[in-house]
């Protein structure tokens, strides 16, 4: 039964996928700050050390996109430190490092989905620590699986589909319709990773969200239709609805059938919802 450590277990992803990766079998080391802080590298050594795991999945990280242009060395200690100091350390124990990015490396100028190996260029912080965890990862691994993901939503987190069913309510609810991106479901996700684990699929970079794509606008659109609630839903552009940190206009990833089209999984999603 091959060993696996993961980081921000207590997280959104963490929390569906380390149940996931139990029921595949394999023996799930659970992790989170109080446990290990990876910005430490001595505390990064002692755990990965004592714990002789045959993988780790990296899913710890600094994910306030808006709060990271204004804590940029906060975000660059997690990601791009934090990153690095794993990927130090299951380099030297020839551990396979599986670490979580992002679909915000990429501009957002492309106007067809990108591919793992498209030109890479953040135009906000997250994005930038995300990617320099990457290029640590590279750096220091040759056994690796880095993951993009999107627009993730998860039963035990903070995420778009429960802020809009809290909204649901409002006179009037504008959500922005010229972003376009690919939604997932946490436990998609978590899925993703397993059937790069299972099929032992070649180390390096893939894609792993949402199949098809949407708008922000859509998205909410879709949530309040399946759950057959009447809302007072209008869309609006990204210059009506200003934040800290810009967004790519458009951030479809080729996902290559690792995960199922987005409103299939939604649908599911909500159900579990209703159950819970």
């Amino acid at each position: 039964m091959k060993k696996v450590l993961v980081t921000g277990a207590n997280g959104m992803l963490g929390q569906d996928l380390c149940p996931i990766l139990k029921q595949n079998n394999f023996d799930v080391i659970e992790t989170d700050i109080k446990d290990m802080d990876i910005t430490k590298l001595d505390e990064v050594t002692k755990v990965l050390n004592e714990k002789k795991p045959d993988i780790v999945v990296h899913c710890a990280a600094y994910t306030n996109v808006d709060k990271a242009e204004d804590e940029l060395e906060v975000a660059r200690k997690i990601n791009s430190k934090g990153t690095e100091n794993i990927a130090q350390i299951c380099a030297k124990n020839n551990i396979t490092l599986i670490y979580i990015s992002t679909d915000y490396v990429f501009d957002g100028k492309k106007n067809s989905p990108y591919m793992p190996d498209d030109e890479v260029n953040p135009i906000n912080n997250y994005g930038l620590t995300k990617l320099e965890g990457e290029l640590a990862v590279k750096k220091y691994c040759t056994k690796y699986y880095i993951t993009r993901t999107s627009w993730l939503y998860g039963i035990n987190g903070k995420n778009f589909v429960e802020t809009m069913l809290s909204l649901k309510d409002k006179p009037e609810l504008k959500v922005v319709n010229d972003q376009m991106g690919c939604p997932t479901w946490t436990v998609e996700l978590s899925k993703g990773i397993i059937k790069l684990l299972i099929k032992s699929k070649p180390y390096g970079l893939y894609h792993v969200c949402g199949g098809g794509q949407t708008t922000w606008y859509d998205f909410a659109r879709t949530i309040f239709e399946y759950k057959n609630l009447k809302v007072n839903l209008k869309p609006c552009t990204t210059q009506d609805f200003p934040r800290l940190a810009m967004r790519p206009k458009y951030s479809v990833m080729e996902n290559n059938g690792f995960c199922r089209n987005w409103k299939e999984a939604l649908l599911d999603y909500l159900k579990l919802r209703r159950k819970k």
